[in-house]
């Protein structure tokens, strides 16, 4: 009984190390085999496309163009890979395809010509490309351009810039009137005083005529607007000026 046992555990284990012997071989075998076919893809992302094809020979690879013209990359030059795929360190077959895509470089946007267009046009024209409005000045027009619309830009039309980039607006300005001093006509001869104003290109609004004891009358008693304040052409001078019958007008505006 016990050598019966001991011959069976004796099969047990010769069936056992046959085992373990087959296995190792099987997977040195296989090993070897499916090694013998296969390689690690390298990193040629950043390589030129020449580069690029002259590593994956090297490696038995087969480089194939992705689809489209390439992909816009901010930090790959253009004409360099941007993208592989399968990715670097991958075990493939020898003779497998690796998908390049080259770098078109950075993203660019031309700017468009905003000069002419008003500010809401030229907000428009900006949003559409992909720009940003950046800062607006203003400048007296030299040549009578409309107010509000765009003198100069920045950058200039048809510069290539990057998506999102500001254009700063120089918009035209509305020319003021010119600005003079207003003289003190208090006791002037108001038969004097208005045809030189108007001779000057000034204009009168409301002249009041009232009695007042101890002036002559046509002498100016009050004024609007008062000595020393700004008066443009688009200004109506009032006045206040005795007369003899007492007869008065509506008061001026702004004339007390």
């Amino acid at each position: 009984m016990p050598s019966k046992l001991l011959r069976g555990l004796g099969f047990l284990a010769y069936l056992a190390l046959l085992f373990v012997i087959f296995g190792l071989a099987a997977y040195t075998s296989f090993s070897v085999f499916v090694r013998s076919g296969a390689t690690t893809v390298p990193t040629v992302v950043g390589l030129s496309r020449t580069d690029a094809t002259n590593l994956l020979a090297d490696h038995g690879l087969v480089p194939r163009d992705g689809e489209g013209a390439g992909r816009y990359d901010d930090e790959v030059p253009a004409g360099r890979v941007a993208r592989q795929t399968p990715d670097p360190r991958t075990l493939v077959k020898r003779g497998s395809p690796v998908t390049v895509i080259l770098s078109l470089g950075p993203r660019r946007v031309a700017v468009p010509d905003l000069r002419g267009k008003t500010l809401p046009g030229a907000q428009a024209a900006i949003s559409g490309t992909g720009l940003a409005l950046g800062r607006i000045l203003g400048a007296l027009a030299p040549n009578h351009e409309a107010p509000g619309s765009v003198l100069e830009q920045d950058p200039d039309k048809g510069t290539a810039v990057a998506p999102a980039t500001g254009v700063d607006l120089l918009l035209a300005m509305g020319t003021p009137s010119a600005r003079y001093v207003m003289p003190d006509l208090v006791y002037r001869n108001y038969d004097q005083v208005r045809p030189y104003f108007e001779q000057l290109g000034f204009k009168f609004g409301n002249v009041k005529f009232e009695r007042y004891e101890g002036v002559a009358a046509g002498v100016i008693l009050r004024q609007f607007p008062l000595p020393g304040h700004p008066l443009s052409h688009d200004d109506s001078v009032s006045v206040v000026v005795a007369t003899a019958e007492g007869v008065s007008s509506a008061a001026p505006e702004g004339v007390p």
